[in-house]
């Protein structure tokens, strides 16, 4: 569709200004103009989409995504599941994640060593809808570390490829570069659902963390660090991480090292697996008891400070919460915008601009992803009713009467729904 004028909108443009009635034109797949409404905008031959006063903003990004889990209620079960019908599985998450409003994902994770580099090649071509990914490696862990499901008279493997020493690593994170990845993915601490690899063990060496971070550097590629201790923390800003995951157990001289790093490092706590295992897995055999009995309870609480602290020092904390299992299912993702607000205390616009205007960042699209603004990637919802008021609209695919990515509609304008919702 060459162009389109989104008209009568409440326009939030993702850069924390309020929202005003306004008009989008898009051409091609940019972004042409924002003007308030009434104000003259060259639109000749332009597809018209009357908002009837609904929300227009940037498409939601998922900072911490992983395509290519199942929903599994296991890491062993995800290692069982064929490459091919792994394949068809993850192209139907890409879709289900482009329908609740994500344009963009960055990974923070594969499951299997070329799964998120087929399927960001597949949807880059126009072979499959999905979001703009950033293709991740499968995550580098040591025996015994997060990820190393193995038994000793038994193969088995799940998101994980397993080295010890700094040249397996240095060698496995070249062979990632190979096969075409955006990210690496190390595993410095562990989680505490492991028994033997809780979250605040590191169970990387320096030497480890620093042979991926060299590779990166040598390959202009990212590494993201699995990093809840804060020893795991300290080591992977040392060696140049810019994406940490969860840093919830962060101490006082951590805290101190990512403000000095504020502005080339990003946080995502994943606080939507820890909520869910907390509140919602019994049916699983994770009842609230088992989950506090693991610990999980106490690290969220202290995650939670954490992360307020980090706020204040202008770290920038983006939404994602390790969505793919079975009682954090692919799909529910935007729920941690709603997280960001009742747990962290984030207004409703901070909490949609970490998912946005951040979002852009992290992907390293700053500059063209995330804002309705001229001259950006036409990245657009459009939302019956306003998220500002109440973030939970955001988790109903059915208010989003819109989803356009790169200026072409996945879902067409849905108005006479809309209206009808507006009678009833």
């Amino acid at each position: 569709m060459a162009k389109v004028l989104f008209k009568n909108v409440n326009v939030l443009d993702g850069t924390g200004a309020p929202p005003f009635t306004g008009q989008v034109l898009v051409e091609g797949n940019r972004i042409k103009a924002v003007a308030p409404q009434g104000t003259a905008v060259a639109s000749d031959g332009a597809h018209m989409v009357d908002g009837g006063g609904a929300t227009l903003m940037p498409g939601l990004v998922e900072a911490h995504s992983h395509l290519t889990f199942l929903d599994t209620a296991d890491l062993e079960s995800l290692g069982f599941v064929p490459p091919e019908e792994h394949t068809l599985r993850t192209a139907k998450n890409a879709r289900k994640l482009l329908e609740q409003g994500f344009t963009a994902c960055n990974s923070a994770a594969s499951a299997k060593a070329r799964l998120d580099v087929v399927i960001r090649n597949a949807i880059d071509a126009g072979d499959i809808p999905g979001p703009r990914t950033r293709a991740a490696s499968p995550e580098l862990a040591t025996t015994a570390g997060l990820g190393d499901v193995r038994l000793r008279h038994m193969h088995r493997e799940t998101f994980a490829i397993i080295c010890d020493g700094p040249e397996e690593f240095r060698k496995t994170a070249r062979e990632m570069v190979r096969e075409g990845v955006d990210t690496l993915k190390i595993n410095p601490s562990g989680d505490e659902f492991v028994p033997h690899c809780r979250a605040h063990h590191t169970v990387m060496t320096e030497a480890e963390i620093e042979a991926v971070c060299e590779v990166g550097r040598m390959h202009d590629k990212r590494v993201a660090a699995h990093a809840r201790s804060a020893e795991s923390v300290k080591l992977s800003l040392k060696h140049g991480v810019e994406v940490i995951y969860h840093a919830t157990l962060v101490d006082d001289e951590a805290c101190a090292q990512l403000e000095a790093a504020r502005d080339r490092v990003f946080v995502a706590p994943t606080l939507g697996i820890s909520y869910t295992t907390l509140n919602e897995a019994t049916k699983w055999g994770i009842t609230t008891q088992v989950a506090e009995s693991l610990g999980i309870r106490r690290e969220l609480e202290v995650a939670i400070g954490n992360m307020k602290e980090l706020k204040k020092r202008g770290v920038r904390i983006l939404p994602g919460g390790d969505y793919g299992f079975a009682w954090n299912p692919i799909g529910t993702n935007a729920r941690d915008i709603e997280h960001f607000v009742s747990l962290l205390g984030f207004s409703p616009m901070d909490a949609i601009l970490s998912a946005t205007k951040l979002g852009g960042e992290i992907m390293m699209m700053g500059n063209e992803l995330g804002q309705i603004r001229p001259g950006y990637l036409a990245d657009i919802l459009l939302v019956d009713g306003n998220p500002l008021t109440n973030v939970k609209i955001l988790q109903d695919a059915d208010k989003l009467l819109a989803v356009m990515k790169d200026g072409q509609f996945h879902k067409q304008p849905d108005m006479a729904a809309a209206a009808r919702r507006q009678v009833a």
